[in-house]
């Protein structure tokens, strides 16, 4: 059973329950000064707060997606996705497959023409070979007869770290959120491309090329596009695509607008940090090179390369957000870098969590909306 898996949770808090039950039930017999019956106490003791523990990690991690399977709980995931090397017509379907479908939980979900429908898909990066699973969400347009021939702007939709691409679908609700926001009007139909920036896990590469190591950014600038406009009905001229992610993705998604305007005509930083952190998690990221290092602080880029024509979404919080002075530090260099246009989000209290996330959501995807084309 997945560490996902809601038997994996159920049988957590069975466990739990049980134990505390059970050091009731047994308390009194244990109550006798013999080195027995203590060790009975401790371990009795020990047991129901081992299984409390894990009952509230496994709910935790199931609300916040912090880690999609039990190698990745123990950092043993090694999937690389670096040596697998596909492309375009090859037999077994090219840079995109589609392993898997699923309903949006909205009503009348079940008929993609009502509901629209996530795809689960694998992808494999023509020029990087980064190879990463990702969800696909088509709205109901995509399906309906009337719009056949029309395209759709896409939006790449990405985690924090660790982060599950499964998250954003279920913690995060971006399909149920889009999808309420076009039926209404408040927003254009969009194609939402869901994972995470891990492209190579364990191991957090902060959409960085690193030398000798995963062109994550490369991935996500050239190869992901190219991939999805190929599979998909996807706007083909510049202004078609925008991002969005939170903390680790939300940096990101700032990254590859200011870097790569041409793909990215908007990226929206949901409590996002501006600069790409070392430490262990992500190892040496720059090996040496002064460049690499440099264009990873958006701080620095933003005063030493030209000004990007391209547009910012920031959100922060006044109370409950660590990186609250920065946003507005930000916020005021954007400004005066025309042609980069900035907008942000600002709520009066909000943590860096999944709450305040989806507070934030349904306006981000408007204002991507406003700022993207369909053809």
């Amino acid at each position: 059973m997945g560490l996902t898996s809601n038997k994996v949770l159920v049988l957590a808090v069975l466990c739990a329950v049980l134990l505390f039950v059970g050091t009731v039930w047994l308390w009194p017999r244990l109550a006798r000064r013999t080195w027995r019956a203590v060790s009975g106490r401790v371990g009795l003791l020990l047991a129901t707060q081992v299984a409390v523990f894990a009952s509230i990690g496994l709910c935790a991690n199931q609300a916040f997606g912090f880690y999609a399977s039990w190698a990745d709980l123990f950092g043993r995931e090694n999937g690389q996705g670096v040596v697998v090397d596909h492309t375009p017509g090859d037999a077994d379907g090219g840079p995109l497959q589609v392993v898997g479908v699923r309903r949006v939980n909205v009503p009348g979900g079940a008929r993609p023409r009502t509901g629209g429908q996530i795809q689960q898909v694998d992808i494999v990066g023509r020029t990087t070979h980064i190879a990463t699973p990702a969800y696909v969400y088509l709205p109901p347009e995509y399906f309906q007869a009337r719009y056949r021939t029309r395209t759709f702007p896409a939006v790449t939709v990405l985690t924090g770290y660790p982060g599950t691409a499964e998250a954003l679908v279920k913690g995060l609700h971006y399909p149920q959120t889009a999808h309420e926001l076009a039926k209404t009007g408040r927003m254009q139909p969009m194609i939402l491309v869901m994972l995470r920036p891990t492209v190579a896990p364990p191991r957090d590469t902060e959409c960085v090329d690193v030398p000798s190591g995963p062109r994550t950014e490369s991935f996500f600038a050239d190869d992901l596009p190219e991939a999805v406009s190929a599979h998909y009905r996807v706007a083909k001229k510049p202004g078609g695509w925008g991002t969005v992610g939170d903390s680790t993705g939300g940096y990101c998604a700032l990254k590859l607008a200011l870097h790569h305007p041409g793909t990215y005509a908007a990226g929206a930083g949901l409590s996002a940090y501006y600069k790409a952190p070392v430490d262990a998690t992500t190892g040496d990221l720059f090996h040496g090179h002064a460049r690499v290092r440099d264009e990873a602080d958006l701080w620095w880029y933003l005063k030493h390369r030209p000004a990007p024509d391209t547009s910012l979404l920031v959100t922060s919080s006044r109370q409950g957000e660590a990186g609250y002075e920065d946003t507005l530090k930000f916020t005021e260099l954007v400004k005066s870098k025309r042609p980069t246009r900035i907008s942000s989000i600002i709520l009066d209290s909000g943590g860096h969590n999944f709450n305040t996330w989806r507070r934030e959501i349904p306006a981000t995807l408007q204002w991507l909306s406003g700022r993207l084309s369909d053809r």
